[in-house]
């Protein structure tokens, strides 16, 4: 026998009751087979229907706001390969801006992209998870505290156990420090914001009311008209691109930037949860992720287009004034009294002290770590 060769492999014989077993399962197998092949041939047998989700804006249809929901829409789609679709409709196709959330609680919209400050009524800790206290940090902080910080879940608790609403939410969309505002004239100090009938909405109102401005709570649309026709005295809304769309400068020219007011702000997605609960898990983190993925995104974008528009405001001839130091330093102290205010509520306070233990650690280590912008671009652009 060759070295390499093997004795041969010994007969196996059967059992009669194997054999008829082993035939009974290999035609069982044959059967599966055909009817997968079947399946194939026949795919309208099996094939999902596409899920469709009504999702509104409260932004009206020129707004930049309202574009980026619906690239948040068109993600969603795209990444879910037919079986989900995002139905994108502006502020007012089914209820206006400010009934948005109890909507979507109640199933009359599957969804909607807003921001929490417009349910400060209901809660005024809803704010907190929009435009928060000036802490020193930006809006993309805030989104950091959201994922890693504990955010997203005092946010559940929020919404879901004190509030008991039929809500799922995503926090998205990092937005810059808003302007003051649109006026008539310069505002040079404190002092000219008293008695100033003035649009704004969450926690910011409380501080403009702390500093002796009147203030009134309206959506988007009705600002400029409102301006327009001289009840209010000044407005402010959030960004170059929305204040030129909603045409701010067409009725006054005077335009007040950087404020603490709102200086870290970001979007909310929010679903019926009942809906929501509903989709497979593959579909779920599909909403999810895309409010993610468009987050950053809309930074990007944001960056492009909020530049081009503040030069195209000043070639319309208006004036872009910094607002001055003495009204961030009173914004401030009158951010200290509303904030001891608000604290009296546990759950206000609570989410409160997480923000503030999240901005003291992250901002220690960026303003001790970072290096100073200001120098370089001064040395490069003068």
């Amino acid at each position: 026998m060759p070295q390499n060769s093997q004795p041969p492999a010994p007969t196996k014989v059967e059992q009669p009751g194997r054999a008829s077993r082993r035939r009974f399962l290999a035609g069982v197998s044959g059967a599966a087979t055909g009817v997968v092949a079947a399946g194939i041939a026949m795919p309208n047998v099996s094939r999902a229907q596409t899920v469709t989700l009504r999702f509104q804006s409260t932004w009206p249809a020129r707004d930049i706001f309202h574009e980026f929901a619906g690239d948040y829409a068109r993600t969603v789609n795209e990444l879910a390969g037919g079986r989900l679709r995002l139905d994108m409709l502006p502020s007012g196709a089914v209820v206006g801006p400010l009934q948005l959330q109890d909507a979507v609680a109640s199933g009359g919209l599957d969804g909607g992209h807003g921001v929490t400050a417009y349910w400060y009524g209901k809660n005024p800790a809803f704010s907190l998870f929009g435009t928060p206290p000036a802490l020193g940090w930006k809006a993309n902080h805030m989104l950091g505290w959201i994922k890693y910080g504990g955010g997203q879940a005092l946010y559940d608790e929020l919404v879901q156990q004190i509030l008991k609403l039929n809500l799922v939410g995503f926090l998205t969309g990092p937005m810059p420090s808003q302007p003051l505002g649109w006026f008539n004239r310069e505002i040079t100090g404190p002092d000219d914001l008293r008695g100033l009938r003035y649009r704004t909405v969450g926690l910011a109102a409380d501080l403009c009311r702390e500093m002796g401005v009147a203030v009134t709570i309206m959506g988007a649309g009705d600002i400029v008209p409102a301006l327009d026709r001289g009840l209010l005295d000044g407005a402010e809304f959030n960004n170059p691109s929305s204040d030129r769309a909603l045409g701010f400068q067409d009725v006054t020219k005077t335009y007040m930037v950087g404020s603490y007011h709102q200086s870290a702000e970001m979007f909310e997605i929010i679903f019926n949860r009942t809906r929501f609960d509903s989709l497979p898990a593959e579909l779920r983190t599909i909403l999810r992720v895309a409010a993610e993925s468009c987050s950053a995104d809309m930074s990007w974008k944001a960056m492009d287009r909020y530049s081009r528009d503040l030069a195209a405001l000043k070639q319309a001839g208006v004036t872009v004034v910094k607002t001055p130091d003495s009204v961030l330093a009173a914004q401030l102290a009158a951010w200290d009294k509303v904030i001891a205010a608000k604290s009296t509520d546990p759950f206000f306070k609570k989410v409160l002290d997480s923000q503030k233990d999240w901005a003291r650690r992250v901002l220690s280590f960026e303003n001790e770590y970072e290096v100073r912008t200001d120098l370089a671009y001064q040395h490069v652009f003068g």
